[in-house]
């Protein structure tokens, strides 16, 4: 690192975020290409990353209690 920007940044006595843990969770999911491939789309047009868009979608779902409804024949 360059000793202007180290003298400029000092880090040393900082500390991690005590709720960032709490904030997101890292998982690993298995969704359909058209279902990635339709909230890509929908993320360039909104210019966020599609990944915030499908958090905020499922945020929303859980947030307003929204139920799947599913009808099998």
């Amino acid at each position: 690192m360059d000793d202007d920007l180290r003298n400029e940044y000092d880090f040393t006595e900082a500390r991690r975020n005590p709720y960032s843990q709490r904030l997101k969770k890292q998982v690993t999911i298995r969704l359909d290409v058209d279902a990635v491939e339709y909230f890509k789309a929908m993320a360039v047009r909104a210019g966020i990353p599609y990944q915030t868009l499908i958090n905020l979608y499922l945020a929303d779902c859980a947030n307003t209690r929204r139920e799947l409804s599913m009808a099998w024949d």
